[in-house]
Protein backbone atom coordinates (compact mmCIF):
# COMPACT_ATOMS: atom_id res chain seq x y z
CA UNK A 1 0.00 0.00 0.00
CA UNK A 2 1.27 3.46 -0.89
CA UNK A 3 2.75 5.62 1.86
CA UNK A 4 1.00 8.95 2.25
CA UNK A 5 2.15 12.03 4.14
CA UNK A 6 -0.12 14.32 6.14
CA UNK A 7 0.36 17.71 7.77
CA UNK A 8 -1.28 18.22 11.17
CA UNK A 9 -2.09 21.83 12.08
CA UNK A 10 -2.31 22.27 15.84
CA UNK A 11 -1.99 24.57 18.84
CA UNK A 12 -0.90 24.14 22.44
CA UNK A 13 -0.30 25.98 25.70
CA UNK A 14 3.29 25.26 26.60
CA UNK A 15 3.17 25.86 30.34
CA UNK A 16 2.89 22.19 31.24
CA UNK A 17 5.54 20.95 28.80
CA UNK A 18 9.31 20.81 28.47
CA UNK A 19 9.01 22.11 24.92
CA UNK A 20 7.96 20.45 21.70
CA UNK A 21 10.59 17.79 21.08
CA UNK A 22 10.61 14.34 22.68
CA UNK A 23 13.20 14.02 25.44
CA UNK A 24 14.04 11.29 27.89
CA UNK A 25 12.11 11.62 31.17
CA UNK A 26 10.46 14.90 30.14
CA UNK A 27 6.84 15.77 29.39
CA UNK A 28 6.69 17.17 25.83
CA UNK A 29 4.04 18.10 23.27
CA UNK A 30 5.43 15.74 20.62
CA UNK A 31 5.31 12.82 23.06
CA UNK A 32 1.66 13.52 23.90
CA UNK A 33 0.74 13.70 20.23
CA UNK A 34 2.54 10.49 19.30
CA UNK A 35 0.91 8.70 22.24
CA UNK A 36 -2.55 9.86 21.10
CA UNK A 37 -1.90 8.87 17.47
CA UNK A 38 -0.71 5.43 18.61
CA UNK A 39 -3.90 5.00 20.63
CA UNK A 40 -6.21 5.97 17.76
CA UNK A 41 -4.41 4.20 14.90
CA UNK A 42 -3.23 1.17 16.87
CA UNK A 43 0.44 1.42 16.00
CA UNK A 44 3.32 3.81 16.71
CA UNK A 45 3.66 6.73 14.30
CA UNK A 46 6.48 9.26 14.49
CA UNK A 47 5.81 12.93 13.76
CA UNK A 48 8.12 15.79 12.77
CA UNK A 49 7.36 19.38 13.78
CA UNK A 50 8.08 22.55 11.83
CA UNK A 51 10.45 23.55 14.61
CA UNK A 52 11.19 23.13 18.30
CA UNK A 53 9.57 25.38 20.84
CA UNK A 54 11.37 25.60 24.18
CA UNK A 55 10.04 24.78 27.63
CA UNK A 56 7.00 26.92 28.44
CA UNK A 57 6.61 28.42 24.95
CA UNK A 58 3.15 28.26 23.36
CA UNK A 59 1.98 27.71 19.81
CA UNK A 60 -1.20 29.15 18.37
CA UNK A 61 -0.24 27.51 15.06
CA UNK A 62 2.25 24.67 14.76
CA UNK A 63 2.62 22.12 11.94
CA UNK A 64 3.83 18.53 12.08
CA UNK A 65 3.93 15.78 9.47
CA UNK A 66 3.24 12.07 9.77
CA UNK A 67 3.24 9.14 7.36
CA UNK A 68 0.63 6.42 6.96
CA UNK A 69 0.27 3.45 4.63
CA UNK A 70 -2.92 4.31 2.78
CA UNK A 71 -5.59 6.96 2.99
CA UNK A 72 -6.79 8.49 6.27
CA UNK A 73 -10.07 10.25 6.98
CA UNK A 74 -8.56 13.50 8.24
CA UNK A 75 -11.70 14.94 9.81
CA UNK A 76 -12.41 11.71 11.70
CA UNK A 77 -8.81 11.42 12.92
CA UNK A 78 -8.81 15.04 14.13
CA UNK A 79 -12.00 14.44 16.13
CA UNK A 80 -10.63 11.22 17.61
CA UNK A 81 -7.32 12.76 18.59
CA UNK A 82 -8.92 15.85 20.13
CA UNK A 83 -11.11 13.54 22.17
CA UNK A 84 -8.13 12.03 24.00
CA UNK A 85 -5.47 14.74 23.89
CA UNK A 86 -4.97 16.91 26.99
CA UNK A 87 -7.04 20.09 27.11
CA UNK A 88 -3.98 22.22 26.40
CA UNK A 89 -3.30 20.60 23.00
CA UNK A 90 -5.68 20.92 20.05
CA UNK A 91 -5.51 19.80 16.42
CA UNK A 92 -7.30 22.07 13.93
CA UNK A 93 -7.09 20.06 10.75
CA UNK A 94 -5.16 17.46 8.77
CA UNK A 95 -4.07 17.96 5.15
CA UNK A 96 -2.54 15.49 2.74
CA UNK A 97 0.69 16.70 1.16
CA UNK A 98 3.21 15.41 -1.35
CA UNK A 99 5.11 12.35 -0.17
CA UNK A 100 8.38 14.27 0.09
CA UNK A 101 6.92 17.39 1.77
CA UNK A 102 8.66 18.16 5.06
CA UNK A 103 7.16 20.17 7.93
CA UNK A 104 10.55 21.55 8.94
CA UNK A 105 12.61 21.86 5.78
CA UNK A 106 9.84 23.10 3.47
CA UNK A 107 8.75 25.94 5.75
CA UNK A 108 9.42 29.25 3.99
CA UNK A 109 8.57 31.60 6.85
CA UNK A 110 7.86 31.24 10.56
CA UNK A 111 6.23 33.89 12.72
CA UNK A 112 6.25 34.46 16.46
CA UNK A 113 4.30 36.83 18.68
CA UNK A 114 5.50 37.96 22.10
CA UNK A 115 2.80 39.24 24.47
CA UNK A 116 3.34 41.69 27.33
CA UNK A 117 0.78 43.16 29.70
CA UNK A 118 1.27 46.40 31.60
CA UNK A 119 -1.30 45.56 34.23
CA UNK A 120 -2.16 42.57 36.35
CA UNK A 121 -4.67 40.44 34.48
CA UNK A 122 -5.80 37.06 35.83
CA UNK A 123 -6.88 36.00 32.33
CA UNK A 124 -3.32 36.42 31.03
CA UNK A 125 -1.61 34.57 33.87
CA UNK A 126 0.94 32.25 32.28
CA UNK A 127 0.08 33.63 28.83
CA UNK A 128 1.82 37.03 28.83
CA UNK A 129 4.74 38.71 30.59
CA UNK A 130 3.62 41.33 33.10
CA UNK A 131 5.93 44.34 33.36
CA UNK A 132 5.37 47.42 35.49
CA UNK A 133 6.90 50.27 33.47
CA UNK A 134 5.70 51.09 29.97
CA UNK A 135 8.57 51.16 27.46
CA UNK A 136 8.98 53.62 24.59
CA UNK A 137 7.41 51.77 21.64
CA UNK A 138 8.84 54.19 19.07
CA UNK A 139 12.42 53.66 20.24
CA UNK A 140 11.95 49.88 20.23
CA UNK A 141 10.60 49.96 16.68
CA UNK A 142 13.48 52.16 15.54
CA UNK A 143 15.97 49.63 16.94
CA UNK A 144 13.99 46.70 15.53
CA UNK A 145 14.47 48.00 11.98
CA UNK A 146 18.14 47.00 12.31
CA UNK A 147 17.04 43.36 12.48
CA UNK A 148 15.74 43.59 8.89
CA UNK A 149 19.17 44.67 7.67
CA UNK A 150 21.15 42.02 9.53
CA UNK A 151 21.94 38.36 8.79
CA UNK A 152 24.14 36.92 11.57
CA UNK A 153 22.21 36.63 14.84
CA UNK A 154 24.74 34.73 16.95
CA UNK A 155 24.40 37.41 19.65
CA UNK A 156 20.80 36.32 20.21
CA UNK A 157 21.39 32.56 20.09
CA UNK A 158 21.76 30.25 23.05
CA UNK A 159 25.37 29.16 23.43
CA UNK A 160 26.49 25.58 22.70
CA UNK A 161 23.74 25.10 20.12
CA UNK A 162 24.14 22.56 17.32
CA UNK A 163 23.74 24.73 14.21
CA UNK A 164 26.04 25.14 11.22
CA UNK A 165 25.52 28.89 10.97
CA UNK A 166 23.69 31.76 12.65
CA UNK A 167 22.26 33.44 9.54
CA UNK A 168 18.56 34.25 9.41
CA UNK A 169 16.48 36.47 7.13
CA UNK A 170 14.02 38.56 9.14
CA UNK A 171 11.31 40.32 7.10
CA UNK A 172 9.01 41.57 9.90
CA UNK A 173 9.99 42.90 13.34
CA UNK A 174 7.56 45.37 14.88
CA UNK A 175 5.94 46.38 18.17
CA UNK A 176 2.41 47.62 18.69
CA UNK A 177 0.38 48.55 21.76
CA UNK A 178 -3.32 47.78 22.13
CA UNK A 179 -4.65 49.16 25.38
CA UNK A 180 -2.50 47.86 28.25
CA UNK A 181 -0.98 45.09 26.11
CA UNK A 182 2.14 45.10 23.94
CA UNK A 183 2.73 42.73 21.02
CA UNK A 184 6.01 42.03 19.24
CA UNK A 185 5.62 40.39 15.83
CA UNK A 186 8.59 38.79 14.11
CA UNK A 187 8.78 36.73 10.91
CA UNK A 188 11.90 35.01 9.55
CA UNK A 189 12.94 32.11 7.37
CA UNK A 190 14.46 30.42 10.43
CA UNK A 191 15.09 31.09 14.11
CA UNK A 192 17.93 30.14 16.44
CA UNK A 193 17.36 28.63 19.89
CA UNK A 194 16.26 31.35 22.31
CA UNK A 195 16.52 34.00 19.60
CA UNK A 196 13.12 35.70 19.89
CA UNK A 197 13.18 35.90 23.68
CA UNK A 198 16.70 37.39 23.62
CA UNK A 199 15.61 39.95 21.02
CA UNK A 200 12.57 40.91 23.10
CA UNK A 201 14.61 41.30 26.28
CA UNK A 202 17.20 43.45 24.49
CA UNK A 203 14.63 45.64 22.74
CA UNK A 204 12.90 46.23 26.06
CA UNK A 205 16.21 47.53 27.38
CA UNK A 206 16.04 50.06 24.53
CA UNK A 207 12.45 50.91 25.41
CA UNK A 208 13.36 51.50 29.04
CA UNK A 209 16.30 53.74 28.15
CA UNK A 210 19.03 51.39 29.39
CA UNK A 211 20.60 51.21 25.92
CA UNK A 212 19.94 53.05 22.65
CA UNK A 213 19.71 52.13 18.96
CA UNK A 214 23.47 52.51 18.52
CA UNK A 215 24.10 50.14 21.43
CA UNK A 216 21.67 47.68 19.87
CA UNK A 217 23.66 47.76 16.63
CA UNK A 218 26.90 47.18 18.55
CA UNK A 219 25.32 44.10 20.16
CA UNK A 220 24.49 42.74 16.70
CA UNK A 221 28.03 43.43 15.52
CA UNK A 222 29.56 41.74 18.57
CA UNK A 223 28.13 38.28 17.76
CA UNK A 224 28.40 37.62 21.52
CA UNK A 225 25.39 36.40 23.51
CA UNK A 226 26.93 37.96 26.61
CA UNK A 227 26.49 41.41 25.06
CA UNK A 228 22.70 41.04 24.61
CA UNK A 229 20.32 41.48 27.51
CA UNK A 230 18.46 38.85 29.53
CA UNK A 231 15.90 36.81 27.62
CA UNK A 232 12.22 37.50 28.13
CA UNK A 233 10.28 34.74 29.95
CA UNK A 234 9.02 31.81 27.89
CA UNK A 235 5.34 32.17 28.81
CA UNK A 236 4.85 35.31 26.68
CA UNK A 237 6.06 33.68 23.46
CA UNK A 238 3.86 32.08 20.78
CA UNK A 239 4.70 30.36 17.52
CA UNK A 240 1.81 31.79 15.51
CA UNK A 241 2.31 30.92 11.84
CA UNK A 242 4.26 28.66 9.48
CA UNK A 243 4.09 29.30 5.73
CA UNK A 244 4.67 26.64 3.05
CA UNK A 245 4.66 26.66 -0.76
CA UNK A 246 1.11 26.03 -1.92
CA UNK A 247 2.18 23.32 -4.33
CA UNK A 248 3.05 20.87 -1.55
CA UNK A 249 -0.63 20.34 -0.74
CA UNK A 250 -2.66 17.72 -2.55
Amino acid sequence: MEKRRYFLELAYRGGNYHGWQIQGNAHTVQAELEKAIHTVLGQPVGIMGSGRTDTGVHASFQVAHMDWEGELDGAHLVRSLNGILPKDISIFRMREVKADAHARFDAKWRSYTYKITLQKNPFLEGLAWQIFHAPDIQKMNEAATLLLEWEDFQCFSKVHTDVNHFNCKIKVATWEQIGPELFFQITANRFLRGMVRAIVGTLLAVGHGKIDRTDFQKILESRERSQAKSAAPAHGLYLCNVVYPEDIYL
